[in-house]
């Protein structure tokens, strides 16, 4: 019975031959090289170890496949004749290696033993180069075989066997299908060699290199993460559920009309999360938020209006549409550009729907915020003062008229009037660039949260709110202002 030991020569000069490897060869057995273009093979001819190659397959051969086949038959034959062969592959048997399986699978089937000795390959010298561990994932594949790659390869990838330019292109062209054409990539090159060169450049200049050979690899870092996939399809799914046969009556009873109340509180229960700055609560009141919109898509589809998949469609394609500095070939300077682009792409999606220069504010927006919107808008065409100052004016203006209507006794008088100094200081407001709504919801909860300091602090003194003066709960009021009640 003969026997096939298949020995690797290292990645770089002969210093990098395993001991166990060089004691082999010592010995003079009949050895094979897959090929002698290798730094090693120097160290060979230096020691007087004889050896034949199978480089003159390669010009014999139409393809790799080919050779590697007609080697691994030249291996068995010569095994058979001598009794015991060794071939030696660069780097290491189990690595990046096709012609090593063809050589075990034809000797197995002729009866040869087979022998594999562990080698250094390439890949440990890259590891201390560029500082890598393959436990946190790494792929190695032939230059060939990159088309076979998934799309989504979430590791870092060695290629090996770029062998000339044209590989290199080839390489190239297949792995800008999976990352950008600027990504960064270390080609490697005669690792282990006293001229070894690691040079990164971006994706796309792979193949314009001023020397590529049968010693270069190259080297893909991890992609950039992408955010975990995410699908509406659940929540759409369980909102199907409670409005169909047997599922909940109350769903079933509601209409875009009877859900308008809920739409309104969750928004502002999403403020006010956002004002506790509370990133737990946060994510719930939106999810509550998404509900009501799934909610109403729901209704709309069951009377064939439109389904969830055509509001985010819509939504993705105005977005796109109105942002043609992002998505086209259009410049800004600032983001009031942006602003001023985004009207000027509203009125051309709806020419001639909004006659008057204040339509398209909701009638059913909160006070402040529709005063804000509708002085936006008519700023917009130059009614609006040059700086706040005249708006201070204004402000005591309103103040002394609110003032006679309270000495005249009128309500509707009163009424008129507090309305002018509410929508005085809104414009106030749009000066300082404040949303007037929000700076009313933060200064409610800051009344929520020092009022319920006062409150615990009577009912911890054991007393009753009848026997506190208004002097004394003021007390309580400084007391917790001092303590700053309002950011805890």
């Amino acid at each position: 019975m003969g026997e096939v030991v298949i020995i690797g020569l290292g990645p770089g000069d002969f210093g990098l031959i395993t001991g166990e490897t060089l004691a082999l060869l010592e010995e003079r057995p009949p050895l094979c090289l897959r090929t002698a273009r290798h730094p090693a093979v120097a160290g060979l001819t230096e020691r007087g170890i004889p050896f034949a190659s199978f480089d003159y397959l390669y010009e014999e051969q139409p393809t790799f496949e080919a050779v590697y086949a007609a080697i691994a038959a030249e291996v068995v034959a010569r095994a058979r004749e001598t009794g015991r062969l060794v071939y030696a592959v660069p780097g290491s048997p189990a690595v990046a290696e096709r012609s090593v399986a063809l050589v075990r699978e034809a000797a197995g089937a002729a009866g040869l033993k087979v022998t594999v000795m562990p080698a250094m390959s390439f890949l440990e010298l890259l590891y201390a180069r560029l500082g890598l561990d393959p436990v946190n994932g790494l792929t190695v594949t032939d230059a060939a075989d990159i088309v076979k790659l998934p799309p989504d390869l979430g590791t870092a990838l060695v290629v090996t066997q770029v062998y000339d330019r044209r590989v290199a292109s080839e390489a190239k062209l297949s792995l800008m299908e999976i990352y950008p054409d600027d990504f960064a990539v270390t080609v490697a090159r005669k690792l282990g060699l006293a001229d070894e060169e690691l040079r990164t450049v971006p994706l796309y200049e792979l193949d314009r290199l001023p020397a590529i050979d049968h010693l270069t690899s190259v080297y893909v870092p991890p992609p950039p993460r992408r955010a975990a996939a995410f699908s509406l399809d659940p929540l759409v799914d369980v909102m199907a559920r409670l409005r169909s046969p047997g599922g909940c009556v109350w769903d079933l009873e509601q209409s875009h009309p009877s859900l308008r109340r809920y739409i309104v509180e969750e928004v502002y229960e999403v403020l006010e999360a956002i004002d506790l700055a509370d990133g737990d609560k946060l994510c719930e009141e939106l999810g509550d938020l998404l509900l009501q919109i799934v909610f109403h898509a729901r209704i709309a589809e069951e009377c064939g209006e439109f389904s969830m998949q055509d509001v985010v469609d819509t939504v993705t394609e105005k977005m796109i549409r109105r942002h043609p500095h992002v998505f086209g070939d259009i410049s800004v300077r600032d983001a009031a550009e942006v602003i001023v682009n985004w009207e000027k792409i509203k009125r051309r999606e709806h020419p001639g729907e909004r006659p008057s220069v204040l339509d398209g504010v909701p009638g059913g927006l909160p006070s402040l915020l529709k005063a804000f919107k509708l002085q936006s808008k008519a700023a917009k065409v130059g009614f609006d003062w040059n700086s706040a100052a005249p708006v201070w004016d204004k402000i005591s203006e309103e103040l002394d008229e609110l003032r006679e209507a309270a000495a005249g006794g009128s309500k509707e008088a009163m009424e008129g009037e507090l309305g002018d100094v509410l929508f005085s200081v809104v414009n106030l407001a749009r000066f300082f660039d404040i949303d007037p709504e929000t700076a009313l919801n933060a200064t409610n909860s800051k009344f929520v949260r020092r009022f319920a300091y006062v409150e615990a602090s009577v009912k911890k003194r054991g007393l009753k709110w009848k026997d506190l003066t208004i002097m004394e709960l003021d007390l309580l009021w400084d007391e917790a202002k001092r303590l700053k009640i309002e950011e805890k």
